[in-house]
């Protein structure tokens, strides 16, 4: 790779690492939704053992997700047990596929 003269231009590749996605590109979050690209839903212990996440940071990554309309999250009791099921939501398939058709270009020109 040669050095940059003074003066140069300095060429950003497309797309521009700085452009992606903020929410997914974080590796639990990509992770949450790759996995619920993958099955229809999936219990909050499900994703934990997947992921071998803690609960609190699960429940952090996820609340960011639902927050961005990302996933959908139902609440369900059965004799005093909540279980928190997650579902990938469609802005959220749309958004995983944007940023991995980013990240596909992007190490394309990086060669």
């Amino acid at each position: 790779m040669e050095a940059l003269e003074h003066g140069d231009a300095v060429q950003a590749p497309d797309p521009c690492p700085a452009s992606l996605d903020r929410v997914v590109h974080d590796r639990m979050r990509l992770g949450i939704l790759a996995s619920l690209a993958l099955n229809p839903t999936l219990t909050f212990t499900d994703l934990k053992r997947i992921l071998g996440a803690t609960d609190g940071n699960l429940t952090v990554h996820a609340r960011r997700l639902e927050d961005a309309g990302y996933i959908t999250v139902t609440k369900t009791s059965d004799r005093r047990v909540v279980r928190t099921t997650f579902a990938l939501a469609p802005a959220g398939r749309a958004a995983l596929r944007r940023y991995l058709a980013d990240m596909k270009r992007l190490a394309e020109t990086l060669g």
